[in-house]
């Protein structure tokens, strides 16, 4: 499938050069180190209006690594709240918590709760299972120090876009096969989910901030190090079983490589009987709402996952 500029939302269209520019940039190794160092100036932002705390949770799988993870916490509000696990963008490749300030900020004015985001290990450096490791380990040590934290570790929310929705779909899949935790509800938005690159949208030629081209890198890195059958918790579209997942609330746009396999694991899981709150935006590229954020789509959109989040968290906390 080719795309071109015309094709997207007529207020999305400005920064359809700026952004496969970008795209151009993150596929050649010099380009992404330059990006991840930029990115990681922001190390340390402070969200308004929060008390913010950064923890250094231990590693059960890698000896004497520490998860930088970051907590924030809605001001003036002494009792245990419930808590969202969030994991940040970046194609497995790069990224760390503070990029998902402005979406932190939304979500805690809607309604109180914790957000917890650790700063996981990318594949520049450090392939699967190691960021997948890092996330459960946070998961695990929200449940195991709830007093500390002051949060309910009967109401936890498992979060994330891109990338990071993937291992948010991910985590939540370990989390249904061993138990350890009951996520309410989970918030993979266009996640990123499928190694395997066969459906007609993942070989989508021409698309802004994400095309097959760098998809296909992201995986390769990803999962460099995996020998023989990829394991659905690297890649959540190869799981067959849907039964006992958590309600979901997803979005995405229809001209982004991750739109089939978007809309096949929501199908999925609605023919699991799970409730399901998604939304398809036309002419939308991959992370519109963020690139694009004055854009009339882009505000729908954020409106969408705020106010599906308020209704998910106001049904589902107990």
């Amino acid at each position: 499938m080719i795309v071109n500029k015309e094709m997207y939302n007529q207020e999305l269209q400005a920064q359809y050069s700026q952004f496969r520019s970008l795209i151009a940039m993150n596929s050649k190794p010099w380009g992404l180190r330059i990006m991840n160092s930029m990115v990681r100036l922001t190390k340390g932002q402070k969200l308004k209006e929060a008390a913010n705390e950064t923890h250094a949770v231990a590693s059960t799988m890698t000896k004497g690594h520490r998860i930088r993870t970051r907590v924030f916490r809605p001001e003036g509000i002494h009792k245990p709240l419930p808590v969202m696990l969030y994991f940040h963008g970046g194609g497995y490749m790069m990224g760390i918590p503070e990029m998902a300030m402005t979406f932190y900020a939304d979500i805690i004015k809607k309604r109180k709760v914790v957000i917890v985001s650790p700063d996981y290990r990318v594949s520049q450096k450090d392939p699967f299972p190691a960021g997948f490791n890092d996330c459960y380990d946070v998961l695990l040590w929200i449940r195991d120090n709830a007093k500390e934290l002051n949060i309910d570790p009967n109401n936890i929310i498992i979060a994330g876009h891109s990338a990071g929705g993937g291992m948010a779909a991910a985590i939540t899949l370990k989390a249904r096969d061993t138990q350890d935790v009951k996520p309410i509800f989970q918030m993979p938005i266009y996640p990123m989910l499928d190694h395997r690159c066969i459906t007609a949208s993942s070989k989508m030629q021409g698309s802004t901030m994400w095309d097959a081209n760098i998809n296909a890198r992201a995986w390769k890195l990803y999962l460099r190090n995996i020998k023989g059958k990829v394991p659905a918790y690297a890649s959540p579209m190869l799981n067959e079983d849907y039964s006992g997942f958590p309600p979901t609330i997803s979005f995405v746009g229809d001209l982004e490589p991750f739109y089939d396999e978007n809309v096949a694991y929501v199908k999925a899981l609605e023919n699991a009987s799970v409730p399901v709150r998604f939304k398809i935006f036309k002419g939308g590229y991959h992370g519109f709402e963020v690139g694009s954020p004055k854009a009339a789509i882009s505000q729908e959109a954020n409106q969408f996952q705020i106010d599906a989040f308020a209704d998910f968290y106001d049904k589902y906390v107990h």
